[in-house]
């Protein structure tokens, strides 16, 4: 018998739950071009051009904007690592799984966490926000735009300024949300914001998009140490030194920089990856893209409430790409997804926390933000629940969401 097992010979599926989606064919592509030398002036100028990429995508003017290698949760770890000195304070907005993840990294730096907090499928509203921060002076305001464990988007608008009225910095994770929904990073008045490529970007796993404001980037220079490896005549901060050294903002600005000071080897492929991913997002046009994902959602919506199944948490502030489909009683929870996997080779995904086992999160992202994806998970659905015994009208999601597309069609 082998040692060395198969080659990976798995069906292809239709990833529709949270994330990841099923990756853009142009991406895929992207990815096997040959491997360069990290400084080789054909790879940096790659790097440069995502920068600016990634500027559009993030509707930023901000110089620093570039890539963490790693999945989202790496450029989250970045900033918050890069901006929190031990004892320093920051306000997190807390209504998910995901709220909760910012104050288990911040917590992980020493910082003094204030959370200004709502029931999971409620959002926060900004003058609670406002109120914490006049309490806690805090250094940093941090909060999640599109939270999947509650399918809730957080309105961002006018935390901004709230964080510039108390001399604060706002950080925005929109790991679920950017190339999906929209995020006017400068609009926002946001200092720092990350994302993933697995999700609304239509990438793989593997690379996070990061952008940061000029305010964002003198605060982490401050906190600049160069490697002892590395360092010669060159100037270091006053602050304190950033506790991470792969996830250092303040090294891994030079890396990105004209200076090109070594930091880490750059993941070639997954460069390659993020640089496609923007521009298939950018080709299609950022409106386009975001209409495109709310008329998925807006079908997905119509399609599971016309089967008599509830839909979770706000409808006022629902994200547009991930549906939460609340569980009927007297069907296996566990049991429909396997059979949506093992029968239709569709993925959708469970739920965490308090959820667990009442909510199925079915998402519609990237190149699975579209009719056919839509329909056909739906139909899926449809006969997987009947088999389990759930009453309704056949045919009745699928027809509700095609009525949606009919008429957005006129």
């Amino acid at each position: 018998m082998s040692d060395t097992f198969g080659e990976l010979d798995h069906p292809p599926r239709l990833l529709m739950g949270p994330g990841p989606s099923n990756v853009h064919p142009r991406v895929l592509r992207a990815m096997s071009a040959s491997v360069l030398g990290q400084f080789d002036p054909e790879f940096t100028a790659y790097m440069n051009q995502t920068m600016a990429l990634y500027r559009r995508v993030f509707a930023t003017a901000n110089r620093w904007t570039f890539l963490i290698d790693g999945t989202s949760r790496a450029a989250i770890e970045a900033a918050l690592v890069s901006v929190l000195a031990p004892g320093e304070g920051v306000v997190i907005l807390n209504a998910g799984r995901f709220g909760l993840l910012l104050s288990e990294i911040a917590g992980r730096c020493e910082a003094e966490l204030t959370l200004v907090e709502a029931p999971w499928g409620e959002v926060i509203a900004p003058e609670a926000v406002a109120a914490a921060v006049a309490r806690a002076k805090p250094r940093l305001i941090a909060c999640v735009h599109g939270d999947t464990s509650t399918t809730m988007a957080q309105p961002i608008e006018g935390l901004g300024a709230i964080a510039r009225a108390h001399g604060a910095l706002l950080y925005v994770d929109a790991t679920a949300t950017l190339g999906g929904m929209p995020i006017p990073t400068d609009a926002w008045g946001a200092d720092i914001v990350t994302a993933g490529l697995q999700k609304c970007m239509g990438g793989p796993p593997g690379s996070a998009p990061i952008t940061l404001s000029d305010r964002a980037a003198e605060h982490i220079a401050a906190r600049r140490h160069v490697e002892r490896g590395l360092a010669g005549a060159e100037a270091v901060g006053a602050g304190r030194r950033i506790a991470s050294n792969y996830f250092d903002l303040a090294m891994l600005m030079d890396y990105w920089s004209d200076k090109r000071l070594n930091h880490h080897t750059e993941a070639a492929s997954m460069l390659y990856a993020a640089r496609e991913a923007a521009r298939v997002v950018l080709e299609e046009g950022l409106e386009v893209r975001f209409a495109r994902h709310a008329l998925a959602g807006a079908a997905m919506t119509a399609g599971v409430e016309a089967m008599g199944l509830g839909v979770y948490g706000d409808p006022a502030h629902r994200m547009s790409n991930i549906t939460g489909v609340i569980a009927p009683q007297g069907v296996d929870y566990d049991r429909v997804r396997t059979r949506m996997r093992t029968d239709f080779e569709i993925e959708i995904g469970a739920a965490f926390g308090p959820l667990a086992g009442k909510l199925w999160r079915i998402g519609a992202m990237g190149i699975n933000a579209r009719k056919h994806a839509v329909l056909t998970t739906l139909a899926a659905l449809e006969a997987v629940l009947r088999g389990e015994g759930f009453g309704f009208t056949s045919g009745s999601g699928v027809d509700a969401a095609m009525a949606i597309y009919e008429q957005a069609a006129r």
